[in-house]
């Protein structure tokens, strides 16, 4: 039996093109996105549109990881992230804004902005097919796709009024060309003390280089100027299981060994959490 089209992938089909041809518009047939000259994409049975072609992206999100992050943000310990992101997207665009999650994993954080604009609509791309499966539940309002973020977005010009790109990849040059120019970039990463303690414990865990900021403004340079940053730095407490989902969550959990997470002496009961979000607006 084809597939039903979700609604909110419905709503989004004006802004998809087909990742193919490049230009064509996309069109619902028998459980299955087509475009005019039949370039045909798959509906995933748990909703979400599978546009990826040719080579597959290698995502470090498997189902462990994405079940891990799923507990771990049902605790609450992320939502002042959350909130930030969404307070940003609110102040720079109306109710009914088009808003772009790219990395969007679970979505968690598309969510949250889609919360705060009660006419929006949101589309977030993702490599991992374990996360979109969440993505495409996490809110009515929000459609979900695979694509690789390093390969031109299946995007038309122009499109979005809000990009979102937290603890994800970028890729400038499409985030210039799909957002509005009078839309809002909004990058959220970890500074230098985001979970000092717990990489401090466990030090094979990936580490956040030095010049991580200045390599990102170095990128987006060219084609966004900031702003408003805001930073967020608070302390989270940590149940056991909650601080061994933190690690498992992030591609961190493949070089970390079971032994040391075994060990309760290596986890802390307490991390500091602490990002900046800037929203950016388009040269």
């Amino acid at each position: 039996m084809p597939v039903s089209l979700p609604p909110a992938l419905e709503r989004s089909l004006d802004l998809l093109r087909c990742p193919t041809c490049r230009r064509r518009h996309l069109h619902p047939a028998r459980g299955a996105l087509c475009c005019p000259l039949g370039h045909t994409f798959d509906i995933a049975r748990h909703g979400y549109a599978s546009l990826l072609t040719g080579t597959r992206a290698i995502s470090g999100d498997d189902a462990a990881m994405v079940q891990a992050r799923d507990r771990f943000l049902s605790t609450g310990a992320y939502a002042p992230i959350r909130e930030v992101g969404a307070h940003l997207a609110a102040d720079a665009v109306s109710e009914q804004a088009t808003v772009v999650d790219v990395g969007c994993g679970t979505g968690y954080y598309l969510a949250g902005v889609l919360d705060q604009l009660p006419g929006a609509r949101g589309l977030g791309l993702d490599t991992s097919v374990r996360a979109l499966r969440s993505a495409a539940r996490a809110h009515d309002r929000a459609a979900a796709v695979a694509w690789d973020v390093f390969r031109p977005f299946p995007l038309a010009d122009g499109v979005a009024d809000v990009m979102l790109n937290v603890f994800a990849p970028r890729n400038p040059a499409e985030f210039h060309r799909v957002l509005r120019p009078t839309g809002r970039l909004i990058v959220v990463r970890p500074t230098g003390r985001h979970l000092a303690e717990l990489r401090g414990r466990l030090p094979a865990m990936v580490t956040i280089d030095p010049a991580k900021e200045q390599r990102l403004h170095q990128v987006l340079d060219p084609y966004f100027e900031a702003a408003v940053t805001e930073q967020v730095d608070y302390p989270a407490t940590l149940a056991r299981p909650d601080a061994l989902d933190l690690v498992a969550m992030t591609p961190s959990a493949r070089h970390v060994r079971r032994a040391d997470l075994n060990d309760d002496g290596l986890l802390p009961d307490q991390v500091t959490i602490s990002v900046l979000a800037t929203a950016y607006q388009p040269r």
